[in-house]
């Protein structure tokens, strides 16, 4: 694989990576930008995961952790921005590892590109359900409607679907919407915040936003403060995910070699400053800690909304929340299907010939679409018996994608002949690719531990299990089968040429 990436053109350097382009390369840099920070969207992921920090950590964990997490993130985002700028491709993760690694190229680009592709799905499941729990909570304040888990089952299914279609119609549409999101979601928080620091009569102390440390997870041994702080990271650490989305639209972006990495970086340090400001404003407008994180909503924030600045302003500011976690989950059915796309592309998705297939009108993967919608509402399928599936959804999440995100940027500290793109760290990648290794390391092993006490069916967190399965499966076909046939990223120029089929670049 070529690792020059001095092209000066966006098809040509995608040429030189052994790719015709296929998708339409339509999107700015800002847009680049307004997918990853749509799917991170601190107005999904921090509003329907602030239940697991006040349960697990209480405002400690929600401010503090915050910041602590977003630092770290921040490494890792940093390091991923370097390989993406040598390798703009729709691959991107697993694309990456197979270019970087030395030896095993094959079995390095398998086994990330399975741990993207469960990353992708469940932190698409997971947005959508948040989505639903956010719209459930919105209907039962508004029209009066009952929160059980078959309804928020029922408008997760109905929100999804019309992700699926959106994504459907064309990257004009998506380009449009993410535009259109990104200023929601500034706007959204400013007057948030605003409301929230202004309307209230009383507000909590400044030092309890920061410093209290709340446990209600059920279990009460030596440690089980800090246990709880520590599981409660899992509200930030799912917030910021999905900033790959950059990477993954690097070949319909324009001046993809410094625009998607910027993407990737300027999606964290945005939704980590704005992500605080929110939380804050939030946490120090909590009128009654216990009351509303056991609400009828099922939603601890729009009860903090409702306390703080009435029923019908409380309601007004849900609804900003709501709106912005449609255009999350929209964003990330986009990402998902990019990268399964281009999973399929190189053979490595059962039915790969029909999931790669890219609609010639649209020039979007539209069956990727659909397959990424099909086994999201599986994942969720768990939550109509289990109280903790939207957790386990996020962990499975987290530690799918942060496994993809990190191994590149492992590989590429292990090979002394990678090339930088014209975007890179100079003199301190070797510090923030180490600093963000470990960081994964801690939170993959941090997030498979139980979360609520005692221990039950009902509660069982079964992210290992997923992980596991999915781990298992890709194992079994690797060794049984894949292991044959699977070279990595198929380049689909030689592949043309070898068939005699035009080559020429698209729009």
């Amino acid at each position: 694989m070529s690792v020059n990436p001095a092209a000066s053109t966006d098809e040509e350097r995608l040429a030189e990576l052994g790719y015709q382009q296929e998708l339409h390369r339509r999107l700015s840099g800002f847009s680049n930008f307004a997918v990853s920070f749509s799917i991170i969207s601190i107005l999904a992921g921090a509003i329907t995961s602030y239940s697991i920090a006040m349960t697990a950590g209480g405002p400690f964990a929600i401010t503090i952790g915050w910041l602590l997490v977003g630092i770290m993130v921040t490494l890792v985002a940093l390091a991923m921005a370097e390989i993406c700028s040598a390798y703009p491709t729709a691959g991107a993760l697993y694309w990456w590892t197979a270019a970087l690694a030395k030896r095993n190229k094959a079995a390095w680009a398998w086994f990330v590109g399975w741990f993207n592709f469960l990353g992708e799905v469940a932190v698409t499941a997971a947005i959508d359900f948040g989505a639903a729990i956010t719209t459930s909570a919105f209907l039962s304040l508004t029209f009066g409607m009952t929160v059980t888990t078959g309804k928020t089952f029922l408008i997760f299914l109905v929100i999804i679907v019309v992700h699926g279609l959106l994504n459907t119609f064309g990257v004009n549409l998506v380009r449009l919407l993410s535009d259109v999101s990104a200023w929601w979601h500034l706007v959204g928080v400013a007057i948030i915040v605003c409301v929230l620091a202004i309307v209230p009569d009383q507000h909590k102390p400044i030092s309890e936003v920061f410093f209290e440390v709340k446990n209600a997870t059920g279990f009460s041994f030596a440690g089980a403060g800090l246990y709880a702080v520590l599981i409660g990271l899992l509200m930030a650490q799912y917030t910021y995910t999905g900033y790959d989305a950059s990477a993954h639209v690097a070949e319909e972006t324009h001046d993809a070699s410094r625009a998607a990495p910027r993407g990737i970086v300027m999606s964290v340090v945005v939704s980590v400053i704005a992500g605080f400001v929110l939380l804050f404003a939030i946490t120090w407008s909590i009128q009654d800690y216990d009351a509303e994180l056991g609400s009828v909503t099922k939603l601890p924030p729009a009860q903090i909304f409702i306390d703080a600045a009435g029923r019908h302003t409380g309601e007004f500011l849900l609804f900003i929340c709501m709106v912005a976690q449609w255009f999350c989950g929209m964003a990330s059915v986009t990402a998902n299907s990019r990268m399964s796309y281009a999973f399929a592309r190189d053979g490595a998705l059962p039915g790969s010939r029909i999931w790669k297939q890219v609609n010639t009108r649209t020039g979007t993967p539209t069956n990727s679409i659909w397959l990424c919608v099909a086994i999201s509402i599986i994942l969720v399928l768990p939550s109509l018996w289990n109280t903790t599936a939207y957790l386990a959804a996020t962990s499975i999440a987290v530690i799918g994608l942060y496994i993809a995100y990190v191994a590149p940027v492992l590989l590429r500290r292990l090979n002394p002949d990678f090339r930088p793109g014209p975007w890179n760290l100079g003199r301190w990648s070797p510090i923030v690719g180490w600093l963000s290794i470990v960081w994964v390391v801690v939170i993959c092993v941090l997030f498979v531990l139980p979360t609520a006490g005692p221990i039950t069916a009902a509660n069982f967190n079964y992210t290992i299990v997923a992980v596991a399965v999915v781990v298992g499966a890709a194992a079994i076909w690797w060794f049984a089968s894949a292991r044959k046939w699977f070279t990595g990223p198929r380049q689909n120029l030689i592949e043309k040429a070898a068939h005699g089929e035009q080559t020429m670049p698209t729009e």
